[in-house]
Formats: structure tokens, C-alpha cells, sequence
């Protein structure tokens, strides 16, 4: 099947790599993308990628029996990470800019993509749409928690679950620079021991049990030797570990065998592994993105790979809703 393709707000081209697993190659494809870096990476892994620049200055009448419109639109202002600007945020703004366009190119298929919002701001979408959004939450496709909202003239399926978890996706060696400062570390760590979170500290002892927050004590360890000494790698999700205040419902870390923290462009996450708390690496991040490892390893800092990785869809959601197009 080869399809005209235009996606706003590309990013990284995540939208490309989901056709790329279904075996579909865009006959053209149009990108509306104005970071560099992100550019950078689709035009190293698709070369053939067309760029038209900032969205806000297309015109509908340039591109011509699109068979496949798609976007996600930036979506700080209605994040919960975000300042709750809503549709005061200049970048949530830019919805309409995908609504317009959309009506002016009538594609055959479309699929805008945001975040879960506040339900009038919902509700104002889905009526200039004249369409109610699907959620999918990446966790049953991945590693990560991430729930977004889906609004898409394609028929959606029902899926399976994915039972990947965080230690699915971790390298097995790691650069020390991903290492959080150990004095760090244990201030962090005895921080979560006073708020009685779900950790564990050192050596197999008492003493360095973290417990749970819901009354008695969840132990993770037993006279086998606990989840360290008995396995030798355990992983706990780690909120944003270069910033000790941060949190997500009251919580820093998740017990084991948990799906991930949702990546956003601003926190860059970490893990509790071997009693050390590092940083997840851009290839973790990827796999994160049901994304090919290495996808963004283009000459850019990890800190930008964190960036457009954060700021991308998860691969195989969007893989799954695009299968159904006849």
C-alpha cells in the first residue's frame, strides 16, 4: 500500500516508523516540523521525508489527494505537568490549526493525538472534530504509562495487552555518567523512607526495607535473600531523579514489575537498580517508544534525544490504529 502522507507537528516521525512496521511505504511525506533537532532525526533515518516547515503558514490548497493526514499537536497547556493554560497556551492553540487544515485538505484518513485533558477543553475539540476521542494508555502496548487521547476517522480494534515492564528494557551495562551522585542518592532514598514510600535500600536487612504507604509494610525482600541478593537486578521507576522535590500522585518510586512514569521533554527519569538510582539512557527511553534502538542516536546530546523522545508518540500505538486503514 503506498499512501500521501502529511504530519504535522512530525517531531521525530514516529507516525513514519509505525507505517515502516506495517509494511506501508508513503508514496510522499510531508513533515511540518520547525525543531531542528527533531528534523535531524527523520531526515537521517528518512531522507526522502519532504519538510513544509511551520504549520501555521501551510496552505491546504499545496497538497493535494493527502490520503493520510495525522498530528499531535503540542499539548503543554493542557498537560497536568504543565501550567493548565489550556487554549491559552500559544502551542495547545495550534489544535486549530490542525482543524483547519483538515477541512480544507479532507484526507481520507486522519488522527489528531493529545494529551488527557480537562473535559470542556475535550469536549471543544471533540466538537470541532464532530468526533469523540479514543484513550489508549501506551502501558498496554509498552514499558511506560502514558494515556492520551486519540480522535481518528479510522476504526480502532480492540487489542491486547502488552506485559513488558520496566526491566524489559534496560541494558544490561550502563555509562557511570548515568549514575546519580551517590550523596544525592541517599538523601533521596531517606526522604522516601520518612514518606514511607515503596523502595529498597542497601543490603537485605531490615533497617534498609522502604516500606508501603498502605498501612502494614510491604516487604520486598524474604529469607531467600530478597529481590538483590537472590536475582541481582532488580528496577524500581524513579521520578525525575536530578529534581528532589518531584513527584506523581504523591509517589517518587513504583515497586517492581511496573510500567514506567510517562516520558514528557522535561524530566528525564531514572531507576533504583542495584541499589543505585541512575538515569534512564536514550536507548532505554526508545524502547520506552516501542522505538528501534539507537533511532535518535544522530549526533545529538542526550539531553536533546530526551527531548524529542519525550516529546514523540509511543510507535506501537500509532502502528496498531494506522492497521486499520483499508
Amino acid at each position: 500500500m503506498e499512501l500521501r502522507v502529511l504530519s504535522l507537528f512530525d517531531g521525530i516521525s514516529c507516525g513514519q516508523v509505525a507505517l515502516g512496521k506495517l509494511d506501508i511505504r508513503p508514496k510522499v511525506y510531508y513533515a511540518s516540523e520547525i525543531d531542528k533537532n527533531p528534523i535531524k532525526v527523520t531526515q537521517a533515518r528518512y531522507p526522502n521525508t519532504i519538510q513544509v516547515g511551520d504549520a501555521t503558514k501551510l496552505k491546504g490548497d499545496y497538497f493535494t489527494d493527502i490520503d493520510l493526514m495525522m498530528g499531535g499537536s503540542p499539548c503543554q497547556g493542557f498537560s497536568v505537568a504543565g501550567k493548565g493554560l489550556d487554549f491559552e497556551d500559544p502551542r495547545s492553540k495550534l489544535f486549530f490549526t490542525f482543524a483547519d487544515l483538515l477541512e480544507e485538505i479532507k484526507p481520507r484518513y486522519w488522527l489528531l493525538e493529545n494529551v488527557k485533558m480537562k473535559q470542556w477543553c475535550q469536549d471543544v475539540i471533540s466538537d470541532r472534530l464532530r468526533i469523540q476521542p479514543i484513550e489508549i494508555d501506551s502501558a498496554d502496548f509498552s514499558a511506560q504509562q502514558r494515556k492520551r487521547l486519540y480522535w481518528t476517522n479510522i476504526p480502532v480494534s480492540s487489542w491486547e495487552k502488552s506485559t513488558a515492564m520496566v526491566e524489559n528494557i534496560l541494558e544490561p551495562e550502563v555509562d557511570s555518567k548515568y549514575l546519580i551522585d551517590p550523596r544525592r542518592a541517599v538523601i533521596i532514598l531517606e526522604n522516601e523512607v520518612g514518606r514511607r514510600k515503596i523502595a529498597y535500600i542497601g543490603s537485605d536487612s531490615q533497617g534498609n526495607r522502604i516500606y508501603g504507604i498502605h498501612g502494614k509494610s510491604v516487604t520486598f525482600c524474604g529469607d531467600s535473600g530478597g529481590l538483590g541478593a537472590k536475582t541481582g537486578l532488580y528496577a524500581l521507576p524513579c521520578l525525575t531523579p536530578d529534581r528532589l522535590e518531584k513527584r506523581q500522585n504523591g509517589r517518587r518510586f513504583k515497586p517492581p514489575q511496573s510500567k514506567f512514569y510517562t516520558l514528557t521533554a522535561q524530566d528525564q527519569h531514572g531507576i533504583l537498580t542495584n541499589h543505585f538510582i541512575r538515569k534512564l539512557t536514550p536507548t532505554e527511553c526508545e524502547r520506552l517508544q516501542t522505538l528501534p534502538d539507537g533511532y535518535t542516536d544522530v549526533g545529538l546530546s542526550d539531553n536533546q534525544r530526551y527531548r524529542a523522545l519525550g516529546n514523540g508518540w509511543t510507535v506501537d500505538v500509532i502502528a496498531h490504529i494506522l492497521s486499520n486503514i483499508s
